[in-house]
C-alpha cells in the first residue's frame, strides 16, 4: 500500500511563485464561473422565457470557445501579461454593458454575450503554461493535482456565488459584481505573469496550429480530454434527470456536491502519493470508466448513487491532473499556453455536445443511460490514450524510446 508523502505539498508551498499564481488564478476565475447563473436569469427576466436564456448562454459559450485559442496563441507569442490584463479589462467592461442593457433591448443580449465571451481572459491556459517553467520533478505531478482539485472547488463555489447574489439582489447586480471583481482579480493574476515576449526557446521554429494539434501523442490526449468532458456533461444531466425522477430538484445539487467532494479528496491524495512507478494515464481513465459504469446499476436509489458518485469522483481530479501533465510534458514550452487553450475550447465544445446527446439519450432510453453514455466515452478516451507514454519516476519520461528529462 502506497504511503502518502505530504512533502510535495510543503515543497510547493516553499517554491517561489506557486501559491501566488494558484491563489490569484482561483480568484480570477471565480467571477467568470459565477457569471452563468445571473446571465441566464437576466435573459429570462428580459425575454420572459428560459428558451432565450439558453440562446444567450450558448452565444456566450461559443464566443469563449472561439476566442480561447486566439488569446492563448497570442500569449505564447507576445507574452501573457498584456493579453491576460487586456482581455480581463475588456471582459469586465463588456459584462457591465450586458448587465446594464434595458430589458426592452433583450434581442441584443446574444450579441453582447458573445462579445463578452470573446473577451474571456486565458487565465487557465496561462496558469498551466507556467507550471513546467517553475516546478519540476515530482512537484510537477503534485501541482497539477492541486490545480485540478482547486478547479473542482471553483465549479462548486462559482455558480453558487452567482446564485446567492441573484437570490438576495438581482441578476443585474450579480453581473455587475462579477464584472468589477474580475477586473481586479484578473489584473492581479496578470501582473504575476513574466513580462516580455514568447515563452520558451526564441530560436526554435514556431509550430503551426496543424503541427501542434496533429501529433502522435497530443492528438489522442486532446481527443481523450474532449471525450472526458462530454462524459462529465452527460453525468451532470443524468443527475438532473434523477432528481426529476424522484420529484426533488435538490437531489441534483447534492449529487453534484458529493461528486465534487470525492474529486477534491482524490486530488489531495493523488498529489501526496510518492509516484515511484511509471504512471499510465490510460489506467486512470479505465478505472474511472469502471466506476462510472457502476453508477448505471444504482440510479433507482439516491443513496447508492451518491456512494458511487463519490467513488467515481475520487478519480476525477487525479485523471484530469494526469491528462494535464501529459499534455504539458509532450508539448514544446513555446506552445504551452496555446495547447491548453485548444484543450479548453475542445472541452467547451465537448460539454455542449455531451449535454445535447445525453438529453436525447435520456429521453429515448431512460435515466441510467446517461451513465452508459459517460462510461462509453471514458472507454473511448482510454483507447485513445493507449499509446501515450507514461509519466515516469526519477524525473524522467520516455518519448519514442528515448529518455528525456521531465
Amino acid at each position: 500500500m502506497l504511503a502518502m508523502d505530504l512533502s510535495s505539498y510543503r515543497d510547493l508551498w516553499k517554491t517561489r511563485g506557486v501559491m501566488a499564481l494558484l491563489g490569484s488564478s482561483l480568484v480570477a476565475r471565480l467571477p467568470v464561473l459565477a457569471t452563468m447563473v445571473p446571465l441566464s436569469f437576466l435573459a429570462k427576466d428580459a425575454a420572459g422565457n428560459f428558451g432565450w436564456a439558453g440562446v444567450v448562454a450558448g452565444a456566450y459559450s461559443v464566443g469563449t470557445a472561439v476566442a480561447s485559442v486566439v488569446w492563448s496563441r497570442m500569449a505564447d507569442r507576445k507574452g501573457a501579461r498584456k493579453v491576460v490584463i487586456g482581455t480581463g479589462m475588456a471582459w469586465g467592461a463588456s459584462m457591465a454593458v450586458v448587465a446594464l442593457l434595458p430589458y426592452s433591448w433583450y434581442r441584443l443580449l446574444p450579441v453582447a454575450a458573445a462579445i463578452a465571451g470573446v473577451c474571456v481572459a486565458p487565465v487557465t491556459s496561462a496558469l498551466r503554461a507556467n507550471w513546467p517553467r517553475i516546478v519540476h520533478g515530482s512537484r510537477l505531478r503534485a501541482v497539477y493535482s492541486l490545480d485540478a482539485t482547486a478547479q473542482e472547488l471553483l465549479f462548486v463555489i462559482g455558480p453558487m456565488s452567482g446564485a446567492v447574489i441573484v437570490s438576495f439582489a438581482s441578476p443585474r447586480a450579480g453581473l455587475l459584481a462579477c464584472a468589477v471583481t474580475a477586473a481586479a482579480t484578473i489584473w492581479w493574476f496578470g501582473i504575476l505573469q513574466k513580462p516580455g515576449t514568447a515563452h520558451g526557446d526564441h530560436s526554435a521554429p514556431r509550430l503551426t496550429a496543424r503541427e501542434l494539434l496533429f501529433d502522435q501523442y497530443r492528438t489522442p490526449l486532446l481527443v481523450a480530454w474532449a471525450c472526458l468532458v462530454m462524459g462529465f456533461a452527460a453525468m451532470s444531466l443524468g443527475m438532473v434527470a434523477v432528481a426529476d425522477l424522484h420529484g426533488n430538484r435538490l437531489i441534483a445539487g447534492v449529487l453534484e456536491m458529493v461528486a465534487a467532494i470525492g474529486s477534491v479528496s482524490g486530488g489531495v491524495v493523488n498529489g501526496a502519493l510518492p509516484g515511484r512507478h511509471s504512471s499510465y494515464v490510460w489506467r486512470r481513465m479505465l478505472a474511472l470508466a469502471a466506476l462510472i459504469a457502476g453508477c448505471i446499476f444504482v440510479t433507482q436509489s439516491v443513496a447508492a448513487l451518491a456512494v458511487m458518485m463519490f467513488a467515481a469522483g475520487c478519480l476525477i481530479a487525479p485523471t484530469i491532473a494526469a491528462v494535464y501533465e501529459r499534455i504539458g510534458e509532450l508539448t514544446p514550452q513555446a506552445a504551452h499556453t496555446e495547447i491548453f487553450g485548444w484543450a479548453q475550447s475542445g472541452g467547451m465544445v465537448g460539454s455542449a455536445v455531451g449535454s445535447a446527446v445525453a438529453g436525447a439519450v435520456v429521453e429515448a432510453f431512460g435515466v441510467r443511460y446517461a451513465w452508459v453514455l459517460a462510461a462509453g466515452l471514458a472507454v473511448l478516451a482510454t483507447l485513445s490514450l493507449l499509446r501515450v507514454p507514461p509519466h515516469r519516476p526519477l524525473d524522467m519520461s520516455v518519448v519514442d524510446g528515448t529518455a528525456v528529462a521531465a
